[in-house]
């Protein structure tokens, strides 16, 4: 094709997508979105790509929900591996979740385990008979990068640990991984301290940032997750749904991991899912490039020598907890 000739299709693609993501452009692709794509226009490669999740699984409940969205709407959902792990208790969770929804199918495989208890609340939740989980996490990453011709999403819901060891003893894997990641933040709400994940493991956030530059990771910060908007209470619709007579047994689950934690904090923000929903492309999370740097706590601020990420600015809360209701209805 001459430089002079016109391809709707792809400048359909590159507008939509660029809009998708980063909030400066969309003033610029409105009215060609608003016209809807050329017929030849599918879904892009990588939203049917298979997917890992990354999560600790057992603390605050949006773990729990996440996971429960990404087992009915994610098909290609292949590997859940925890982290932060409390002596393989994470991981035999998550695979009675998977179990109560249907993906018998997932494989969890139990990841790093950094000795912490704070964050789990949910001890005999699980039922006995549920086996413990291997802890091979590099050979089943290798086994699923082996098996994928093009590349994989990483979506992270915990601490950086099993992706920074990931780094460190088999790159390629992780030159294969599209990452999504819930952490960091520019302004935290505790000024003297990192954001939680970013916090529980410092050493993996301030070794592996640099090094997933090339492949520009995606995180879905603090500053746009913490939002009472996105909050489920005791009096949240949701939450009323999972306390009804004829509940199914994943919400009453949710439920009552959603009890033991509001024992303690009076509800749930929803980082986990509206990172998984970024990850599904879902277009109410806007983006920007940016450069930021790790200070030895992990602290992130934004620093023109840093590393390039893409990183969340603002979401369309309302219209997030409406696609979160559809989601688990």
């Amino acid at each position: 094709m001459g430089s002079g000739d016109a391809d709707p299709e792809a400048e359909w693609t590159a507008l939509a997508g660029t809009s998708a993501g980063f909030e400066e452009f969309e003033e610029l692709a409105g009215p060609l979105i608003r016209g809807g794509p050329p017929p030849a226009v599918g879904v892009p490669a990588i939203a049917r790509a298979p997917m890992v999740i990354d999560t600790d699984i057992g603390g605050d409940p949006d773990d729990t929900v996440a996971l429960v969205v990404a087992a009915r709407l994610v098909p290609e959902l292949r590997l859940v591996v925890t982290s932060d792990e409390y002596g393989g208790e994470r991981a035999r969770f998550a695979r009675y979740l998977l179990d109560l929804v249907g993906r018998t199918d997932v494989r969890v495989v139990a990841g790093s385990d950094l000795g912490n208890s704070r964050m789990w609340v949910i001890d005999g939740l699980c039922p006995a008979e549920v086996p413990r989980q291997g802890t091979d996490v590099v050979g089943a990453v290798s086994e699923l990068c082996a098996a994928t011709d093009g590349r994989i999403r990483w979506v992270g819901m915990g601490p950086l640990s099993n992706l920074a060891m990931l780094q460190e003893v088999r790159p390629e894997l992780v030159s294969q991984l599209v990452v999504t990641q819930m952490g960091g933040a520019i302004n935290y709400r505790d000024p003297s301290r990192a954001e939680h994940n970013f916090r529980v493991d410092p050493g993996a956030a301030i070794r592996l940032l640099p090094a997933l530059e090339p492949w520009l990771p995606t995180f879905v910060v603090s500053d746009v997750t913490f939002n009472p908007a996105m909050e489920i209470t005791t009096d949240s619709p949701l939450y009323k749904r999972w306390t009804q007579s004829d509940a199914r047994p994943f919400e009453r689950v949710l439920r009552e991991h959603s009890d033991r934690w509001m024992a303690k904090y009076p509800g749930t923000m929803q980082h986990d899912a509206l990172t998984l929903a970024a990850a599904m492309l879902w277009p109410g999370v806007r983006f920007v490039r940016e450069r930021v740097a790790l200070d030895p706590i992990a602290r992130m601020s934004r620093s023109d020598d840093g590393t390039e990420i893409v990183m969340s600015v603002s979401a369309d809360y309302a219209a997030f907890m409406s696609w979160l209701d559809t989601a688990l209805s």
